[in-house]
């Protein structure tokens, strides 16, 4: 649980105008240095390394934060669906639905609005 409440924090500290700004500083600067070290093999490596590391852990970091918010997101709408009374109860297990069945519960919604373009639709489509 502590990885969750730091992932959260971290992900909230680094989505931030202000941590956009020290990261370019930071790049400014290893610019800036070049000169100071002959623009080395180690001068390279450092920004390179450096840049590679952060990339890999913010992958997790980035993944961890999207399933936290898709979680939330499924329990809202979860929520919604229970509590309105005309709602289709079968889209609350849309995630343990295979593509093939995702897909043709897509063409049915998308044909149900083709019809209620032209004022077909019932409530009864929705429950088929």
């Amino acid at each position: 649980m502590k990885f969750d409440r730091f992932a959260q924090w971290l992900a909230n500290w680094t989505g931030r105008p202000w941590s956009f700004g020290v990261a370019l500083l930071l790049i400014l600067v290893w610019g800036v240095s070049g000169p100071l070290f002959d623009f080395n093999d180690t001068w390279q490596l450092v920004i390179n390394t450096s840049t590679t590391i952060i990339t890999f852990l913010m992958v997790f970091l980035i993944q961890n934060t999207q399933n936290r918010d898709n979680d939330e997101l499924h329990i809202k709408i979860d929520e919604l669906l229970r509590t309105t009374r005309r709602a289709h109860k079968a889209l609350l297990d849309l995630e343990d639905m295979d593509p093939a069945q995702l897909h043709a519960l897509r063409k049915q919604y998308q044909r149900m609005g083709e019809r209620s373009d032209d004022g077909q639709t019932t409530d009864e489509d929705a429950r088929d």
